[in-house]
């Protein structure tokens, strides 16, 4: 059973502030403090670890690999494979963080990840998550919460503040291409770049087309996060626009109907 303690704070609201829900809405990320305590951290470090440990199947050496496979072991829908880990997924203080920053009536599940850099793992290149999601709006929102504080040698997540309202980009999957592409563009506007590390319990949420890339891991740790994609509750599915987002149809959210709201058993209102 998961202690009583962590799944109180995991219901428990994380209150947030006007200029905190005003910041996010213009620049489309925000970071905050404390949101799990040092408990919680090193109880979902060690559970989460040992899932993605048991889950992985990657055995290329980590030289071998492309910028892709560099760049960290991803592993999805954790909720699935263990109750402990759902507790975290389906954590209310969570959801509702996701609800009140995007400004929406409730949230559903679009999907988890466990995003693993390994010691001396490469860059993520500069990417927008949306490419991927063949979601009829932009009221999506990923909850980056590291399992360990992250200082700047291990790669933390880093954003283009208010990058969402740029347009060029946004067709590339995330690799080389879109690194040398979107860094140009950027370069050439006036988007503040932050990087900046990540304390004991500080997460960080994302809208799905804010730019965002992390650097790589120099360290011999490895940098382990987990992440949990929220959208709004009644999000519907677009037409796909490339492979990528047929594949996300088909693998996230089955059965969805086009023009429809998303409510597959993959799907659960959250909050």
């Amino acid at each position: 059973m998961i202690p009583t303690s962590i799944q109180n704070l995991l219901n428990l609201p994380y209150s947030l502030t006007q200029e905190q829900i005003e910041f996010y809405d213009q620049h489309r990320f925000i970071k905050l403090k404390h949101v799990l305590d040092a408990e919680s951290v090193s109880y979902f470090n060690e559970v989460i670890g040992k899932k993605v440990a048991e889950m992985n199947t990657v055995t290329t050496k980590l030289e071998e690999r492309g910028t892709y496979g560099k760049a960290f072991l991803q592993l999805f829908n954790l909720w699935l494979e263990d109750d402990h880990i759902k507790a975290l997924v389906f954590s209310k203080r969570l959801a509702k963080l996701a609800t009140d920053l995007m400004q929406t009536k409730g949230v559903r599940l679009y999907h988890d990840q466990a995003l693993f850099k390994e010691a001396g793992g490469g860059i993520t290149p500069w990417h927008a998550d949306q490419y991927y999601w063949p979601l009829q709006t932009d009221k999506t929102i990923t909850a980056w919460i590291p399992l360990q504080p992250i200082p700047l040698s291990m790669g933390p997540l880093e954003f283009s503040a208010g990058s969402h309202v740029i347009v060029e980009g946004r067709e590339l999957a995330i690799g080389d291409e879109s690194e040398a592409v979107i860094q140009q563009r950027l370069r050439v506007t006036d988007f503040k770049h932050v990087i900046e590390p990540f304390d004991m319990g500080e997460i960080s949420f994302h809208s799905g087309w804010v730019f965002h890339r992390a650097g790589a891991n120099s360290t011999n740790q490895m940098r382990k996060v987990m992440t949990i994609i929220y959208m709004d509750r009644h999000m519907k599915l677009k037409q796909p626009d490339n492979q990528n987002q047929i594949k996300d149809w088909e693998t996230w959210c089955p059965g969805a109907q086009v023009g429809e709201e998303i409510n597959t058993k993959l799907n659960p209102v959250l909050y």
